[in-house]
């Protein structure tokens, strides 16, 4: 049986999806979504800065500062892509039930390939299985 502390992570995540579509389909029509990504980011950066703080543990802001890379940039280029992709999905009138398990799906595709090709995981019969049974679930959602 997996520990407390493989499996709390992934019920944080399904738990924040979960509100986090609800929060998505709920943004204002007449809202641009790029102000309310900019408030939503707000929030996010008093939250990470004060969880840092409790905690952290760490000596300064300043000395994590020093060990950054490219990686939070681009993720935080790419974070917007997502919140539009899904302000936009759901006001082109995407289901919250349909378009989750159809960004999921093809997500989970890409990510067994771009694993095998960056991080050399291994891609095998049982994956290329999984990859089938999503595409023929999209095929029956989207039926």
């Amino acid at each position: 049986m997996p520990s407390f502390s493989y499996v709390w992570p992934i019920g944080l995540v399904v738990l924040s999806n979960i509100v986090y579509q609800v929060c998505a389909k709920s943004v204002p029509g007449g809202m641009s979504p790029f102000v309310s990504l900019a408030v939503t980011y707000s929030v996010g950066a008093v939250v990470s800065l004060a969880l840092f703080f409790v905690l952290g543990g760490h000596a300064s802001v300043t000395a994590e500062l020093k060990k950054i890379n490219w990686a939070p940039f681009v993720l935080g280029l790419v974070i917007v892509g997502l919140e539009v992709g899904f302000i936009y999905a759901y006001r082109a009138g995407w289901e919250v039930s349909v378009a989750s398990i159809v960004q999921s799906a093809f997500l989970a595709i890409a990510l067994l390939f771009v694993g095998f090709a960056l991080y050399g995981e291994d891609l095998t019969p049982s994956k290329v299985l999984g990859v089938i049974i999503c595409l023929v679930g999209l095929y029956f959602i989207n039926r």
